[in-house]
């Protein structure tokens, strides 16, 4: 960042509950030394026909550099200046800022000898003053892990050394359909997004026929699946969810065209394949590992519902203005954090992306209390002054590799790859600070049964979450060309209209 040697006035004024507007005047001085240094760094490095380099006149340079050397300077200054000024004067931003309506920065100009005003408007964090948490009753569901859950975990461990194999219709759960997708919006005529391979799982009986496409949830997606066979393209129209990372799909009406190339089913693997796998010598020593490994789960789980009462407490207790729109970025934290969660209780990839496209699906009113519960918890950690290490970072990744057969240096390139890694530090944190209200809270125990009829009580008493309502056509078209290996592995290209974005609309 570049020194100014005078600071910029700045005006800041409540425009919102959470957004202020700074009015920021950059002195002339500033702007006298910003452009005297760029033309100067132009007449050091620039060669003009007919002039030794360096040797260039200033006039000639101007003239013919001038304007773009302005137009950057503006850019730089402006940076500048709103950084310091929101560093100086303690500003709590969250996103990114916009212009004030009555400000067309594209018109401003850069001049010797003249200040510069700009005004830029932001959400900022609100205000929380939190409730009492001491004592706080909540519930700690009681669950024996049984002969039947282990049998299923036995049938998953199976499932996972088995062997694909392609079919042709008659699709099932568990089922995986390997394809090419379009998304359009509605009036647009250029695709919005497109890959040549992604893929689409039969939903289980579990999800009532709702499944995820590109990580928009379908309602009736296992009937479409169901009645489709490899050739078919499948066509799904709905609307963006409100909840989604990009603002611009935000209840927007799209179409999904995904076209069936191969569809894949796996056969179980022998129980002895297994154990070979493994290096284990028997069923029952299996048996007892996954009984480990179950239990191990069953305590992350039981400590999340506790996490959860507590957090429902201080969301119901708490009252505070929310930033009027949910950010791309603060959607797209809120998947992330969710995704982590799942990773650390071992859920698999498929029951990952359904539950993400759930949320996505959530009505605005969850959306909102989601974010309002992100703004008590960062108070909290604040309050308890809350550190996370380098080695708790660690440890957090090894925990979720290890629940996926990944190495911890994998997984830990995979998180940092999608500028993850913050978003672990921020799990433990926050997991940290309701792990100290539940340390104080007065806890009674109570069975699965009664834990899930409470469970559906505050779904019901919450408003359920919104169902994304959709319609789908099934049409032929030409012959499939020859399906992918089912064993296959390799990725092909994707491309979107919109590139700026970090977060992936699809999983493949």
């Amino acid at each position: 960042m570049s020194q100014m040697t005078t600071s910029s006035e700045v005006k800041i004024d409540d425009v919102g509950p959470t957004k202020k507007r700074l009015t920021i005047t950059v002195p002339a001085e500033t702007i006298n030394e910003k452009l005297g240094t760029q033309m100067a760094a132009l007449a050091t490095e620039t060669s003009l026909p007919g002039f030794r380099k360096g040797r260039a006149p200033k006039k000639l340079l101007e003239r013919r550099f001038g304007s773009a050397v302005r137009s950057e300077t503006k850019t730089q200054l402006i940076a500048d200046a709103y950084a310091k000024a929101v560093e100086e004067h303690n500003v709590k931003a969250i996103g990114e800022p916009e212009p004030a309506e009555f400000f067309d920065i594209e018109k401003l100009e850069v001049e010797t000898g003249k200040p510069l005003t700009f005004a830029v408007e932001i959400e900022v964090a609100p205000e929380v003053d939190l409730p009492n948490i001491e004592g706080i009753e909540i519930k700690k569901p009681v669950l024996e892990i049984t002969d039947e859950m282990i049998e299923k975990e036995m049938l998953a461990q199976r499932l996972r050394a088995g062997t694909p194999h392609e079919i042709k219709e008659k699709f099932e759960d568990g089922d995986r359909l390997v394809g090419s997708a379009i998304v359009t919006k509605d009036g647009e005529d250029e695709p919005f997004f497109r890959t040549d391979e992604t893929y689409i799982v039969h939903p289980g009986a579990e999800n009532e026929g709702r499944g995820q496409v590109l990580g928009v949830l379908i309602d009736d997606l296992a009937d479409t699946l169901t009645a489709a066979k490899v050739g078919d393209t499948l066509s799904f129209k709905t609307k963006g969810p409100e909840a989604h990372e990009r603002e611009d799909l935000r209840g927007a009406d799209i179409t999904i065209d995904f076209r069936v190339k191969t569809a894949i089913r796996i056969k179980p693997a022998e129980m002895q394949s297994v154990l070979e796998e493994y290096g284990i010598d028997s069923d029952d020593i299996l048996r007892e590992q996954i009984k480990l490994a179950l239990e191990q789960r069953r305590d992350q789980e039981v400590a999340d519902a506790m996490r959860t009462q507590i957090q429902d407490y201080l969301v119901d207790s708490t009252d505070f203005a929310l930033p009027e729109r949910l950010s791309e970025a603060q959607a797209a934290r809120s998947l992330e954090q969710a995704r982590l969660n799942m990773l650390q209780r071992g859920v698999t990839e498929e029951q990952v992306e359904q539950r993400l496209a759930e949320m996505r699906s959530a009505s605005e009113a969850e959306s909102q209390r989601n974010l309002k519960l992100f703004f008590i918890l960062h108070k909290l950690a604040e309050q308890f002054e809350i550190q996370v290490t380098e080695q708790e970072i660690n440890g957090r990744i090894a925990m979720m590799a290890a629940g996926y057969g990944m190495r911890p240096e994998q997984l830990r390139n995979d998180l940092a790859k999608r500028g993850a890694l913050t978003n672990v530090a921020m799990q433990i944190r926050e997991q940290k600070a309701a792990d100290r209200i539940v340390a104080q809270a007065k806890v009674d125990d109570i069975s699965v049964d009664a834990w899930q009829e409470m469970q559906l009580e505050r779904r019901a008493a919450r408003g359920g979450g919104a169902k994304t309502t959709t319609k789908k056509t099934t049409t032929k078209k030409t012959t499939a060309k020859k399906p992918a290996s089912a064993g296959s592995s390799s990725k092909k290209t994707t491309t979107k209209k919109k590139t700026s974005s970090k977060k992936k609309t699809s999983k493949k």
